[in-house]
Formats: C-alpha cells, sequence, structure tokens
C-alpha cells in the first residue's frame, strides 16, 4: 500500500525565493513584485484583479496557474471582483488552451492548505491542465523525470498569441 508519494525536488521552489533565501512571500508575489518583464517571468495574461502565468514545474505543455494578485489562502477571503474576474479567466484559459493545443481533456482544480496538496498554500491559485490519453504526469512525481515537447518559453508565446481570440 501506497502511503506517500513524496514530490521532495519542489521543497527549494516553495521554501525558498530567487537568491535561495526563505521568504515570507509566496513564489507568485515575488514574481509579481521582481519588476521582470512578463515574458521571463512566464505571465502569460495580466487582468484587473488576477494573471495567468505558466507553472515553473508542469504536469504538461500549457500547464497554466490562474491567481489573483492579493496573496490570499482561501476562496472565501477573495472580493466579488475577484471571484468573478478570476472564474471568468479560468473559462477564457481552458477556451485558448482547447483552441491551441488541443488536448483530449482537462484538469482544472485548487488545493486548499498543505494538506490538501497545496504547495503554495498561502496564495491560492487555480491550476489549468490539458490532458491526453497515456500522458506520464506521474513521471514527475516519481522519477524526477519531465515529459514536455516543448520550453516554457514556447508554450507562454503560443498561449499570449492565442489568447487574443478570446477577448
Amino acid at each position: 500500500m501506497l502511503d506517500r508519494i513524496w514530490n521532495g525536488w519542489r521543497a527549494e521552489y516553495v521554501q525558498r525565493d530567487s537568491h535561495g533565501v526563505a521568504s515570507d512571500k509566496s513564489v507568485f508575489s515575488e514574481i509579481l513584485e521582481s519588476g521582470l518583464p512578463d515574458e521571463e517571468t512566464f505571465i502569460v495574461h495580466r487582468g484587473q484583479t488576477c494573471f495567468v502565468i505558466m507553472n515553473a514545474f508542469p504536469y504538461s505543455s500549457g500547464h497554466v496557474l490562474v491567481i489573483p494578485y492579493r496573496e490570499v489562502p482561501d476562496l472565501e477571503l477573495l472580493t466579488e471582483e475577484e471571484t468573478t474576474e478570476i472564474w471568468l479567466t479560468v473559462t477564457k484559459v481552458v477556451q485558448t488552451i482547447k483552441a491551441e493545443f488541443k488536448p483530449q481533456g482537462m484538469n482544472v482544480g485548487i488545493n486548499l492548505g498543505h494538506a490538501a496538496g497545496g504547495s503554495v498554500a498561502q496564495h491560492l491559485h487555480i491550476h489549468v491542465v490539458p490532458r491526453w490519453g497515456g500522458d506520464s504526469n506521474f513521471m514527475v512525481a516519481v522519477a524526477t523525470t519531465k515529459i514536455l515537447p516543448e520550453a516554457l518559453d514556447v508554450t507562454a508565446a503560443r498561449i499570449r498569441k492565442r489568447w487574443k481570440e478570446f477577448q
């Protein structure tokens, strides 16, 4: 019986800032405050209350996160405006990814709290993951191996370009 699958390679990602120092801010807040261009941070869309960014450790090509600018851990802490824009953005992300990548399915999910699997639990974020029959997302967890057909910057550029169709 399998009790736990450890994903230890993610520890540095979720516990350290870009300089290797433990931080109280989420990695998402640090990215927003970095001042780096969206092309370098893999942000593919900025809205009024939320943004869309490529997952730095994707399960599949096109795996993005929809994140409020405000660092809040739970859905009930979002304002009505944030809630509305976030879910409209999730819908637009799904449309964009379906149009660009033609996946056979999609996962849309939130892990609220560390016990639920939230690796950046202090900053709510919604995963949108394109899926194909026979994809190998478990390779990352058990073999520390990523099987992705293209680089993050290429995927980000494809999503940015296709996003414009759904304005």
